[in-house]
């Protein structure tokens, strides 16, 4: 539709250059979420609505490189940031509503996701499988309402796909523990919350020494810094944190009594790892609802792009590559359901799908032209934080060497 406000407007050639394309279609072909009913359908539309409400801020939050803190107090006053951790003080939903929440808010803004992902998926699954009785009363609301962001600290500036050889060190001192070292890409983790620190035991003669330990750190304790990451291309309305760990001084109180190994922190990455597949989805799903309505608005040699054969053609390919992608979360969400979800599962979801997302990403760039490069037209802008999840959570290859030793029996990663 032409629009009045437009520097071309009511000259020859000015034309349509504004298009109504960002609506939610529900794009289901196969009908594979059609029995969505109940309790698992009001939390889809709940989140549906909560991303409605806050896309405008969202998108202003993305272009500033701005985080927006009352993003999350809201995810959490929604009651939508519990992510199906199964907790008898968190609301329980099914695997099959997480994933559609997650879906949901990364159709809206991969930021949305990523928070959802970091607050929930990884900070308060964290304290609910691991955490003390008396941790939890203390934390467990504040984090699953929002009112306190928590960060989840394995990655460091040395150890990113190789995280189980962390290098930071947690020493004994006292009736407490020193912690020291580095972090990187930690969202939350300059926050002024709470950060769930993964560290190595490094106590010559100690039962533990080299195991991996978690530690309950709050982000203003002395020596404890916290740097905001600069310059990202992608989900720019979340910070994600450079930290230092100078000496920090934490109770022996502050142990998470249920985390003993690095295998722990892998049942956290293991259970995030599906909703990085949701989330490829709702990422998927806006390029092609958004590119399949500028096909019908756009008008080119006297017709609309939806009329030309190579356009159908380019729809018809994302429409398929988005169906499978619907297939594999129905199918990890029925797994988890049954109990049956095998951590070389979600890797395959993870890989197939941020793979996918990319593909209908480029595609529906390339569909709109110039205009596809305009962050208000939303495709760049999901390009580009597609790019983030494709890495986070273990990179494509990490999961190609996963699945390979499941079905070959023999690992390759050195």
């Amino acid at each position: 539709m032409a629009s009045p406000d437009s520097p071309s407007a009511g000259v020859p050639g000015g034309g349509a250059d504004v298009y109504d394309i960002l609506e939610r279609r529900r794009t289901d072909y196969y009908a594979v979420f059609d029995d969505v009913d109940g309790e698992d359908l009001a939390t889809w539309r709940r989140a549906e609505a909560f991303v409605d409400e806050v896309a405008p801020g969202a998108a202003d939050a993305w272009d500033s490189a701005t985080y927006d803190r009352d993003l999350v107090r809201g995810m959490g006053a929604a009651d939508l940031l519990a992510d199906g951790i199964e907790h008898p003080e968190l609301t329980r939903i099914s695997p099959l509503a997480a994933g559609l929440v997650n879906m949901e808010f990364s159709r809206g803004d991969g930021s949305l996701g990523t928070i959802l992902a970091v607050q929930g998926g990884l900070a308060l699954r964290t304290l609910a499988l691991f955490g003390s009785a008396a941790q939890q009363e203390r934390w467990l609301h504040a984090l699953a309402r929002g009112e306190v962001l928590g960060a989840f600290a394995l990655t460091e500036p040395d150890h990113g796909s190789d995280s189980v050889s962390l290098e930071t060190q947690a020493r004994r001192d006292g009736d407490g523990w020193l912690l020291r070292g580095a972090k990187k890409w930690i969202g939350n983790g300059a926050s002024g919350g709470i950060t769930f620190v993964w560290a190595r035991v490094d106590d010559e003669g100690a039962d533990d020494h080299g195991a991996v330990r978690c530690f309950l750190v709050e982000q203003t304790a002395p020596g404890y810094t916290g740097t905001v990451i600069a310059g990202k291309g992608a989900l720019r309305g979340i910070h994600q944190a450079h930290i230092r760990l100078d000496d920090v001084r934490v109770r022996s109180d502050d142990v998470l009594p249920g985390a003993a190994s690095f295998r722990d922190a892998s049942r956290v990455l293991y259970a995030t790892r599906t909703g990085v597949a949701w989330s490829a989805l709702g990422h998927a799903t806006a390029c092609y609802e958004t590119a399949l309505a500028y096909s019908q608005q756009r008008m080119q040699f006297g017709k609309p792009l939806a009329r030309f054969q190579m356009v159908q053609e380019r729809l018809t390919g994302m429409l398929e590559t988005l169906t499978s992608m619907q297939l594999y979360c129905r199918r990890l969400a029925d797994l988890e359901a049954a109990g049956r979800l095998r951590p070389t599962q979600a890797s395959l979801a993870k890989f197939h799908n941020t793979r996918a997302a990319r593909r209908v990403a480029s595609t529906a760039r390339d569909m709109l032209g110039g205009n596809g490069i305009l962050l208000e037209n939303g495709v760049m802008q999901h390009m580009a934080d597609i790019e983030a999840i494709h890495t986070y959570e273990g990179t494509e290859s990490i999961q190609a060497l996963l699945i390979g030793r499941d079905i070959t029996g023999v690992g390759a990663f050195a």
